[in-house]
Parts: C-alpha cells; sequence; structure tokens
C-alpha cells in the first residue's frame, strides 16, 4: 500500500534494491532515521524484518499504516462515523483562523476537525489508516485534494497562501467528503495490502529509543540503512504543519516549539552530536559483519561530517562512497534555492 509524499523520502525502488543486495531473507534492518519508512517496507516485503524509529508522527503514521493497515471495510465504517458528527463541529469551524477558511470547503473543515478529535490515530489502526488517508490528500492539486491549490510535500505559510489565493482569486473547493475519501479509497485498495506483523516503526526519537532496544536486540540487525536529516536543508516539521495540525497540533505553523531534534539543522556542533549520538547507539545493535548503508548530502559541510562520524564509530569498517548526481531539480527548488546542487552520495561501510 503506498502512502504520501514526505520530503527527502527514498526512492522505493531503491529502499527494496539495497535490502536485497545486503541482507538475506530473516536478517534484520535498521533504520534510525526512517522518515515514512520505505527501508522498514522494503525489508518486510522482502521477507526481512524491519525496525524504525522516526520522529515525526506524520512520517511515523505512513510507515506504520504501510506495514499493516486496517480492512477497507473498517475504514469505510470510520468514514461514515466521523461524518455524522462532522456539523457540531460548526462553530470551531467558524472560529479558525483566516487560512484555514481560505484552504477548505466548508463541509470539508468540518469533517477534518471530526476526524482530528475523534480519530484515535495512535492506538487504533482503523482510525490511524483513515488518518493516514486524509493526510496523504489534505493539501495538494486544487480538484484532487482536500484544499484550494497548494504544494502536496509542503504546507507553505498561511499568510503567503491567503495572500497567493486571492490575488488568484482561487477559492476553497467545494468538496463532499464521506465521497471523496470513498474513492480514495477504493483506488488504495483496488490491490489488496498486505500486513506485516514483526516489522515496525517506533515514534520517538532515536537519541532516547535506541538506548532502549539494546537489551532485546543487541547484535541483531545485518543492515543499517537510512538518510539521516541534512544540515541547514529545510525544518522538517514546520514544512508538514497543516498535517501537524490535524494530528492535533497548533493552528499556525511555529519554528520554535519543537525539541532539540525536530528543527531545521543549524548548529554544526548539534549536528555532529546528533549523527554521534545515533549512530554510536545503533553499533551496540549491529552484528560484527553488519553493512551500513547511508545516503546522504554531497554539500561539504554534511558529507564531510557524516563520514568522518563513521570513521570514529566504525574504524575497522572499509568505506566505499558512490556518488548519486541529481537527475532532476531537488527538492530545495520548492522552496526558492534553484541554484546547482552537488547532488547526494551513499557511504556504504562493509567487514573488512
Amino acid at each position: 500500500m503506498g502512502v504520501g509524499p514526505y520530503y527527502a523520502m527514498f526512492p522505493m525502488k531503491f529502499a527494496f534494491d539495497i535490502v536485497q543486495q545486503y541482507s538475506q531473507p530473516g536478517e534484520w534492518i535498521l533504520d534510525p532515521f526512517a522518515g515514512r519508512a520505505s527501508s522498514v517496507y522494503a525489508a518486510a516485503a522482502q521477507e526481512r524484518h524491519g525496525l524504525g524509529i522516526e520522529i515525526n508522527p506524520v512520517g511515523w503514521l505512513y510507515g506504520r499504516v504501510k506495514l499493516r493497515p486496517a480492512s477497507k471495510a473498517d475504514v469505510l465504517r470510520r468514514v461514515d462515523e466521523i461524518a455524522e458528527q462532522a456539523a457540531s463541529f460548526a462553530d470551531e469551524a467558524e472560529n479558525l483562523p483566516e487560512f484555514f477558511h481560505w484552504c477548505f470547503g466548508e463541509k470539508a473543515l468540518q469533517f477534518l476537525l471530526s476526524a482530528r478529535y475523534n480519530l484515535c490515530w495512535k492506538n487504533r489502526i482503523a482510525d490511524a489508516t483513515l488518518m493516514t488517508i486524509i493526510l496523504i490528500d489534505l493539501h495538494g492539486r486544487l480538484g484532487d485534494s482536500f484544499s484550494n491549490q497548494m504544494r502536496q510535500s509542503k504546507a507553505m505559510s498561511p499568510e503567503y497562501s491567503v495572500r497567493w489565493w486571492k490575488e488568484r482569486d482561487l477559492h476553497a473547493p467545494d468538496i463532499e467528503p464521506t465521497e471523496f475519501l470513498r474513492a480514495k479509497l477504493e483506488w488504495r485498495y483496488a490491490r489488496k495490502p498486505h500486513k506485516y506483523s514483526k516489522s515496525r516503526v517506533i515514534l520517538g526519537d532515536s537519541t532516547t529509543q535506541l538506548k532502549k532496544l539494546k537489551k532485546q536486540h543487541r547484535g541483531r540487525f545485518s543492515l543499517l540503512l537510512t538518510s539521516p536529516p541534512y544540515y541547514e536543508v529545510t525544518n522538517y516539521h514546520y514544512d508538514q504543519w497543516l498535517r501537524l495540525w490535524m494530528l492535533g497540533e497548533s493552528s499556525y505553523p511555529n519554528f520554535s516549539d519543537k525539541g532539540t531534534w525536530q528543527k531545521k539543522f543549524e548548529s554544526r556542533t548539534r549536528y555532529r552530536q546528533l549523527l554521534t549520538t545515533v549512530f554510536d547507539d545503533s553499533k551496540h545493535l549491529l552484528s560484527e559483519e553488519a553493512t551500513i548503508y547511508i545516503r546522504t548530502d554531497k554539500r561539504k559541510f554534511t558529507h564531510e561530517t557524516t563520514l568522518e562520524v563513521m570513521q570514529d564509530i566504525f574504524p575497522s569498517k572499509r568505506i566505499n562512497e558512490i556518488p548519486r548526481p541529481l537527475l532532476k531539480p531537488s527538492q530545495t527548488a520548492l522552496y526558492g534555492d534553484k541554484s546547482p546542487k552537488p547532488g547526494e552520495v551513499d557511504i556504504i561501510l562493509t567487514s573488512s
């Protein structure tokens, strides 16, 4: 079951290829920066056991549902139940900031508020699956999402969005939420999704969660496949502010109310600290012969820092690098930065 867009996500074919090349069926794969859990899914789909950790609840939810979606019947039942309560949120919808009234039609906004308050997406798989379907198309192309015209991968700021819509006389679409979601569900369940019981994604911070895994999983993993956040590229939580609002967070984006590892990485010291802590804790979970496969930014600081950290933590490993030049405009072009980019690089550590 494919899921939605997420900044800096692994291409699915890449994840499948690396898992197949560097591991065997029955082995365990670790991803401490799981994102939407493409690596974990690739492991599970190829008879391995994947374990990921993701700090952003949007990515975590995508990964959880991708591994174990609810039945279509259960999700459709929840759609109807949420719709039945939607009208009771009319007053709350009316009191939301201007942005929401330009972004969403009246019926859609009431339904979204009903889902926001009534879906137990952390604990119930039918609710998690429905919330994931909502998040995927919460914003995007006009006519194909709940929202007025907006990028699907990133929610722009409220002020910018309202000004942009007003200048073009673009109004929120009049969407009937239950019909919209039923069509989306029919399309997504046209091919019956699989369920993978052992593979999972943990919602949390790898700098603390990895330590909790040492006793049960010490020496278990034969492959670490991940892509850490890149230095000074974007604020991963700010980019998803509207989806995070849907999950119960603030109705306005905020750069400063997140934890140390949930902001844009602008401190070189803290960036190095993050990589050192996560990979040093990961080391205890890996077998002696494990392969470490990291995709990172080719820009000087990110690349050199990642390489230095890996050399310090895994001094006995042999390191190989594979340049990955960009074949199309990078995602940073979405943010107005259209300057040439050096691309990415894969850093591969294997036993000598």
